[in-house]
């Protein structure tokens, strides 16, 4: 199946799904674009006034700054039933991590702001028993010399992953996690500069390149479809085989 054929095997007619941080055309605009495809309503957010402008007349859009916690429970207000919370706000600036004021708001925005979503929507994500899907990072497990707020925010997006699955499960709530890998989006714009590292990234990955953002989309639409019923508190990695080697 292709990334573009992503959505055929699943059907989301009449769910209500919510994205957060797909206003930039990366990760969370193609699992958007899949869940619509699907059949899904789909709401997104990002910081910027618009989204992309391929996605401004498709998705009904809501600035939401993810570090508010007034902003995001007067959002979560306006949605009383949610069968699908993805949380994919993030934030990252290759090189510039160490800075202890920067390193807070990367946590902030990251690992802070997926809660903030998930605790505010709650109510609506019980009411449909529904699904959590948490954007991690294969950086999760691996150390990251350049990006050391990014990892720690992702280690601490899995391990939220897991204890709020467990938190709500009685709840009819499943939660669970994609760690991409390497991917081509405006995130990674800066490392992708750097030549010898893009080389050593296609080198490592068995299959020998980098991911686009519509690979991620085909895992969403199964963690949050009864196929994986059975899942709950899980990090699924979509990586080209990056962290097998």
């Amino acid at each position: 199946m292709s990334a573009m054929s992503a959505g055929v095997a699943f059907d989301f007619t009449g769910a209500h799904v919510l994205v957060i941080g797909a206003s930039r055309g990366g990760i969370g605009a193609a699992i958007a674009r899949a869940f619509a495809d699907a059949g899904a309503e789909v709401v997104i957010t990002g910081v910027e006034d618009a989204p992309a402008p391929e996605d401004a007349a498709r998705f009904a859009y809501a600035r939401l700054d993810v570090t508010d916690t007034g902003a995001v429970r007067s959002f979560a207000a306006a949605h009383s039933r949610v069968h699908v919370l993805v949380n994919c706000a993030a934030i990252t600036r290759r090189g510039e991590e160490m800075a202890p004021e920067f390193f807070a708001h990367v946590l902030d925005v990251n690992l802070t702001g997926s809660f903030r979503c998930a605790e505010a929507l709650h109510p609506a994500l019980k009411a449909a028993k529904g699904s959590v899907i948490n954007i991690a990072s294969m950086y999760a497990r691996f150390g990251s010399p350049r990006n050391p707020a990014y990892g720690a925010s992702k280690a601490g997006v899995e391990q939220l992953t897991k204890s709020l699955a467990i938190a709500w499960a009685g709840d009819g709530i499943r939660v669970n996690a994609i760690a991409p890998g390497f991917i081509v989006t405006e995130q990674s714009a800066r490392a992708r500069q750097d030549p010898a590292f893009t080389a050593a990234v296609e080198a490592r990955t068995p299959m020998g390149r980098w991911g686009q953002p519509g690979d991620i989309a085909g895992a969403a639409l199964f963690l949050a479809s009864d196929a994986a019923g059975f899942m709950t508190g899980t990090c699924l990695p979509v990586d080209g085989g990056y962290s097998v080697v």
